[in-house]
Formats: structure tokens, sequence, C-alpha cells
């Protein structure tokens, strides 16, 4: 009996010690390495573009000139769940958009708790370009917003719902469609372009201009020597 244990047990070790064996001489030549890249390229879809950048695709003041409150009131049932928009009516998860368009960023709304990575920008005013950029992308607006919705992908939603905002207490003004075409003009890094350097006046007399030291600006004339 005790010879037959020993059997088994000795079947049971040479086992471990085979499948050990081919465990160790199989990862030698089934070696595999993290790659440089992780994932593949999947052909025709793009990365996701930031709030900003994909705002600035078409000029918001061009789609307001179209827009239209009533599809945009359909829109806004998209926000009903977090947010008020009756004069008076009271803040939820979001605060009451009452009068927002014009409104200062974070500001107001009858106290409500607005989260730092909107008050970082409360020195700005919800205008047309603004609700345009923070309704295209929340989180690309203001990292770190408590506001989960993911925002408005279609351009024309997002007029829509702005003109439709403007209606209920702010009345403004649309901004001016800008012409076909039209380009910003450039600004120097420094800041606003200034005036084209003037070139130097010449003298009322008609004699050549003279620099600090007395001697012509230019020309091959030469100095008389003065008189004793």
């Amino acid at each position: 009996m005790d010879n037959r244990t020993n059997v088994i047990a000795m079947m049971v070790l040479g086992a471990g010690i085979v499948a050990l064996g081919t465990t160790i001489v199989s990862g030698e030549f089934f070696h595999s390495e993290r790659p440089e890249k992780m994932g593949y390229t999947v052909e025709g879809v793009e990365a996701e573009a930031s709030g900003e950048a994909a705002a600035a695709a078409v000029p918001i003041a061009t789609l307001l000139a179209t827009a239209d409150p009533v599809k945009g009131e359909d829109v806004f049932k998209k926000c009903a769940a977090c947010h008020t928009i009756a004069s008076g009516g009271p803040n939820g998860i979001g605060p009451n958009l009452y009068a927002t368009v014009g409104e200062g960023i974070a500001q107001g709304k009858g106290g409500y708790p607005f989260s730092d990575a909107l008050k970082s920008k409360s020195g700005g005013k919800w205008d047309f370009e603004a609700l345009n950029t923070w309704l295209t992308s929340p989180r690309g607006y203001a990292p770190g917003t408590k506001m989960t919705f993911a925002g408005l992908s279609k351009p024309e939603d997002r007029a829509n719902v702005i003109v439709y905002l403007n209606k209920q207490g702010s009345n403004l003004p649309l901004p001016a469609a800008p012409a076909p075409g039209a380009t910003p003009a450039a600004v120097p890094a420094g800041g606003t372009a200034g005036p084209a350097a003037a070139p130097a006046a010449t003298p009322a007399t008609g004699k050549p201009a003279t620099t600090g030291s007395g001697a012509p600006a230019s020309g091959d004339a030469t100095a008389k020597p003065p008189k004793a």
C-alpha cells in the first residue's frame, strides 16, 4: 500500500515538473512584448475636437441669422432635467436659465454653487460666442465643470437653442453675420496692429536733414572747416 502511494506521489510530482519545464521552454519561444503604440487606426475616424476648435468651424453669427427659436425650444428639452427657464424659476441640479444670455459667467442665479471651473471664467459674459463654445463641449470650455452633459454636436441645434434662450428674458440683438469668405484681420503677437512708421520729414528749408551731430543725413557733401 505504501509503495503504491509513493508511486502515485512520484507520478504527480513528475507531471508537475514536466508542466513547469514546458511552460518555461514555451515562454522562451513565444515571448511577447508590449507594442510601442497601443491600438490601431480606423480610417475615416477623426479625434474629437475640443470645445473651442469645434465651435469655430462655422461662425455662430452666421448660424444665428437663420436659427429657429421654436426648434430651440425642442432642443431645450434635453436640458430640462437639470434647468428651469421660467422667470423666477428655482435652481435645480443646474441653475435657472432665465435671462442668461449676456449675463456674467458664474454670477447671480440665486446663489447657485457654481463649480470652480466656471468661477475661473467669472470675468466674462455669456455672450453668443461663449454660449456656442460652452454648448459644443462644456468640459472642453471649462475642464472640471460639474455639468455632465456632453454637449450639442450639431451647430444648428446650438444656434436654435441659443436664440430660444435669448428670447427668455434677454432679447439681445443678434450679431451681424460676417461676409462670405471674410477672414479676421491678422494681429501681431505683441498686440493690436499699429500705424505704419512714417518716413522722416524733410525740413521746410529744402536743405538735407541732419543728424544730432550736425552732419548731413545723406549725400556726398563734405563739411567746410570753421572760419578762424
